[in-house]
């Protein structure tokens, strides 16, 4: 059953990709289109950013943020447009979650309705360039006249700085890193301290007993009706990651370019989680963040999620049976925590030389300092440069939760930055899905991998 259900997958996915491949390039692209591009090619021959006047320039933005994060980036957008000295006009559009702006992406990468900056993680970047859709920022990035300084690029977190050159298309830097998030463990303090516990699992075995412990004796403060659970797991590829790099291995094989989704670490994982369901100490996520909402209201001792999503736990928490809870990493074998660390940069699509340097002077501001401690109180992702850190204090005093993960970013992991890993992720949902009803784990994870590599070949053929 499992096989039928992911080879079904495969080909529905090899058609997508036929049909991405099919419009990076399309064959009755407007005629202003190669104007343009034998345009660019001749302004930018040598690397001449310094001369191109991006003046009067207006750049379109894709993103995915809302309520109080799209509300902060708009006034961004709006404090740019009324003081940058070039006259440059940014509009933000928000255009669904990473998924939907993925999918909308490879019906225009390569045409004049792509975005002039776009939301993305380092794997999509990877799968627009397939197509020749995005812009390397490398030379704007470097220019004496619109580039960073020595200084500047120092005081960026290196591992967030060079996340984003891409050694499968020469080096070439195809996105700039506005912020960055961890995956975390959720857990309920007051509730431990009644099962006995004084300190989060840092084992395997250890949250195992404790999430076991959980339906046998319910938290006294739990609200509402729904059971006592100790952990609640939901389709979430970037969880299978999480648990991998805490087990001690990974999901992919960065010297053989090839997923490793057999890796004895992520079989140990799936087997722990597939143990947590058999005997009745987890379940699935029921509804979007109805982890978070039991969470809050007292019914799930442990939940696993991005670290800015503090806010929103912090709000269920308040609504619902209002008790002590902390964050800390994820259960693990290995001696330091290793925690995964994510995020989508901004990646510039290509158009021409001046509204492509329009989008690039707004990253710059996007990424200046002061910009970055306004993004991360109001969003609560972590900055990308450390200075910033400096001014943070105050909200650090305020959020000890967000300082306990901002310190843990030394001990960062990343998923794997290459093409097609979207649709990757899809199979791994299926491959949870199946584990947690009871197949075979090996297997499973075996037929994952044979098709993973499958995907990143057919990838990897058209670069």
């Amino acid at each position: 059953m499992l096989h039928r259900v992911l080879k079904w997958s495969v080909m529905l996915l090899g058609v997508m990709l036929l049909a991405a491949c099919a419009v990076a390039a399309p064959a009755d692209a407007p005629a202003e289109m190669d104007a343009d591009a034998e345009a660019m090619d001749e302004t930018m021959a040598g690397g001449a950013w310094d001369q191109v006047d991006p003046s009067g320039e207006t750049i379109s933005f894709w993103y995915q943020h809302s309520g109080g994060r799209e509300e902060e980036l708009q006034q961004i957008i709006a404090d740019f447009n009324a003081t940058n000295e070039w006259g440059i006009t940014v509009n933000g559009e928000y255009q669904g979650g990473y998924g939907d702006i993925f999918n909308k992406m490879l019906n225009v990468i390569g045409t004049a309705d792509t975005p002039n900056l776009v939301v993305a993680y380092q794997n999509q970047a990877a799968t627009y360039q397939l197509g020749e859709g995005l812009v390397d920022l490398r030379e704007m990035v470097d220019s004496e006249v619109w580039g960073l300084t020595a200084e500047e690029v120092s005081d960026f977190f290196p591992g967030f700085y060079y996340a984003d050159l891409f050694p499968s298309f020469d080096n070439a830097r195809l996105g700039f890193p506005p912020n960055r998030s961890m995956e975390v463990m959720f857990y309920n303090k007051d509730w431990l301290a009644e099962l006995g516990y004084d300190s989060p699992p840092a084992t395997p075995e250890e949250f195992r007993e404790m999430a076991c412990a959980a339906p046998a004796s319910p938290f006294s403060g739990k609200v509402g009706d729904t059971p006592a659970l100790g952990y609640q797991l939901g389709v979430d590829p970037s969880t299978v990651a999480s648990l991998t790099f805490s087990m001690g291995g990974d999901i992919f094989d960065y010297d053989n370019v090839a997923y490793t989704y057999d890796d004895p670490a992520t079989l140990e994982a799936m087997t722990f989680i597939q143990a947590l369901f058999a005997d009745g100490c987890a379940g699935p996520v029921i509804e979007r963040y109805g982890d978070q909402t039991d969470f809050g209201n007292g019914a799930l001792l442990f939940a696993i999620g991005s670290s800015s999503g503090l806010p929103y736990f912090t709000s269920a928490v308040e609504e619902g049976a209002d008790f002590d809870w902390d964050i800390a990493p994820l259960p693990r074998r290995t001696d330091e925590p290793v925690v995964n660390v994510y995020g989508a940069s901004v990646s510039v699509g290509q158009s021409t030389p001046e509204k492509e340097l329009a989008s690039w002077l707004f990253l710059k501001y996007y990424t200046t300092p002061e910009i970055q401690a306004r993004w991360a109180r109001a969003s609560n992702y972590f900055p990308v440069r450390q200075s910033v850190a400096e001014g943070l204090e105050e909200y650090f005093a305020q959020n000890p939760r967000y300082l306990t993960a901002f310190e843990l970013l030394e001990y960062g992991r990343t998923e794997p930055p290459v093409p097609g890993y979207d649709f990757v992720r899809d199979l791994v949902g299926e491959m949870i899905v199946a584990v947690v009803e009871g197949a075979d784990v090996a297997e499973a994870l075996a037929f994952l991998t044979e098709e993973a590599n499958i995907i990143l070949q057919d990838q990897m053929a058209d670069q």
